[in-house]
């Protein structure tokens, strides 16, 4: 069983550097010599670039997408990010068209096992709907007996005498 370790928070920023390293990756790895070698990377940066401002997590801007659905893409483009030098062919050129790859690809696909599914919103959620329960639990009451003190001290003039006459104070 695989340890949901990594928060959400954490996984964001790791989101956010990958999918720009990534779409950087070809320049830096002297990767535009084979064009299937530079194009991989790109295009698993721009996908996750895509999704991750859309995903429901602390560093998504729409929260559209659920974060179940985001470590599935995750998985499965770092597993053909992993592939593609193998799938694609381009392995053949030199380790440095096939190991970024592989390396990335292998690290999405482990981020993606070992981050957690839920930011913490439910669970908070969850506290501020049974605080806002027994608030109203207390609240209603109080209110509806105020009411009535008001009503009373209203129709008697404004004392604070109860309807047997007598003084409260």
């Amino acid at each position: 069983m695989v340890a949901n370790v990594i928060p959400t928070r954490v996984h964001g920023i790791i989101d956010y550097t990958t999918s720009g390293a990534l779409l950087a990756a070809p320049e830096v790895f002297r990767l535009k010599d084979v064009r299937s070698s530079s194009l991989a990377p790109r295009i698993a940066g721009a996908a996750a670039s895509l999704y991750a401002p859309l995903t429901d997590y602390e560093l998504g801007a729409v929260k559209a997408l659920p974060m179940k659905a985001h470590l599935a893409l995750d998985a499965a483009g770092g597993a053909l990010l992993a592939a593609s030098p193998w799938v694609l062919g381009y392995r053949r050129h030199g380790v440095r068209h096939w190991l970024p790859h592989t390396l990335v690809g292998l690290g999405e696909v482990a981020v993606a096992l070992t981050s957690k599914t839920d930011n913490g919103r439910e669970g908070r959620r969850r506290r501020l709907g049974r605080t806002a329960l027994i608030s109203s639990a207390v609240a209603v009451p109080a209110a509806a007996g105020a009411a009535l003190l008001a009503r009373r001290r209203s129709r008697n003039g404004g004392s604070s005498a109860t309807e047997d006459g007598e003084d409260e104070s």
